[in-house]
């Protein structure tokens, strides 16, 4: 999969379906990498290490692995992950089947660690008003520890989709933010799926923790 750089634009003139802050550069890439995201307009802002990391002792969890004195003092070190050094691609899997859903694939491309926590906040569509999708009932509890990635390493998160066959919805594309330690969202920036069948459809969704690991092994 081929990933390319996109551009933000303020929120407030995006008038494209699923733009929500950024104008892709290329119609065939899969990647979302966000450029300047503390300039995104809207109503939530990305929120600086000094918001979350002011709590030492704080476990956590790196992708490369190691101790707990190892992460925690990762944790203390790096900031919570923004759109301007992710990478964020997304693969629609199991098209028509049982278990359809879309992988999210977020990498750190920039040269210092960082973190993120919880699930991402998804938005599902063009509707840039509807609310954020939840987050699953049969995802395991507990994640609101933070995930450090170091330079190069990789989180997994996934879109669970319930397509019941009427009055569904369609779409190719979504936004995403990241979460704050406060549970507050940065911007919002525009993935397109890709897979076989990249468009998707659902009448329900919901959203699983980030992992250092894939959610599903297909």
């Amino acid at each position: 999969m081929r990933t390319s750089r996109i551009r933000t634009a303020a929120l407030a003139t995006v008038t494209a379906a699923l733009a929500l802050g950024l104008t892709a550069c290329g119609g065939n890439d899969g990647g979302s990498k966000a450029a300047g995201g503390d300039k995104a307009a809207g109503t939530s802002q990305s929120r600086s290490a000094s918001d979350g990391d002011a709590k030492t002792g704080e476990r956590s969890t790196t992708a490369s692995g190691g101790s707990d004195e190892v992460a925690n003092k990762a944790t203390t070190a790096a900031q919570q992950c923004r759109g301007d050094e992710m990478m964020v691609t997304a693969v629609h899997q199991l098209a028509d089947q049982q278990g359809d859903h879309l992988l999210i694939t977020a990498s750190n491309e920039g040269d210092k660690p960082c973190w993120v926590t919880s699930y991402p906040s998804v938005k599902l569509g063009g509707d840039v008003d509807s609310a954020a999708l939840p987050h699953s009932k049969k995802d395991n509890p507990g994640g609101d520890k933070r995930i450090t990635l170091q330079p190069g390493s990789t989180a997994y998160s996934a879109v669970n989709l319930f397509d019941y066959g009427s009055k569904n919805q369609t779409a190719q594309s979504f936004a995403i933010a990241l979460r704050g330690a406060d549970g507050q969202d940065g911007p919002f920036y525009s993935v397109d799926s890709k897979g076989d069948k990249p468009q998707f459809s659902w009448n329900e969704a919901d959203v699983l923790n980030w992992s250092t690991e894939k959610p599903y092994d297909f």
